[in-house]
């Protein structure tokens, strides 16, 4: 009967100490990233190569040229997608450095509105998303 317990606590605390949910919301930002920040790549050649596909707003607070954020974009985008990569690592710093870059990216949609807004917002949709599943996921207690 003894051995029956602590047969049943060890099974309980190794099954208890990785959440599924918590795991698997990690993974979703890491896909969510990478989708992400493929989108902003081609965003961001698109703007490069042919600035005359997006139409600015007039009287807009954010006005800056096309190609600039064209760049913006694409550097941000490849970061993105790496930062992506390293979370299937499980590392805390690549957590820390998606919540900067998902938030980086949703200031950089933000200021894009102007040029194509029903993008931006999905875009902005998906960093929110992304920097709320990399909050509340991942479970760095200390195991026993």
């Amino acid at each position: 009967m003894a051995g029956t317990g602590s047969a049943a606590q060890t099974t309980h605390g190794t099954s208890g100490s990785h959440h599924p949910f918590r795991t698997g919301w990690t993974a979703f930002a890491a896909i969510l990233m990478i989708f992400g920040g493929a989108m902003a790549i081609l965003q961001g050649i698109s703007a490069i190569a042919k600035d005359d596909v997006f139409v600015a707003t007039r009287n807009y607070v954010f006005q800056f040229n096309l190609t600039g954020w064209g760049w913006i974009h694409l550097i941000l985008g490849i970061v993105i997608v790496l930062a992506g990569c390293a979370l299937f690592t499980g590392a805390l710093w690549a957590r820390v450095l998606g919540v900067l870059l998902a938030g980086l990216g949703a200031l950089a949609n933000f200021a894009w509105l102007p040029h194509y807004p029903l993008w931006s917002i999905v875009l902005i949709a998906i960093d929110v998303f992304i920097i709320w599943a990399l909050c509340t996921g991942g479970d760095h207690r200390a195991r026993a």
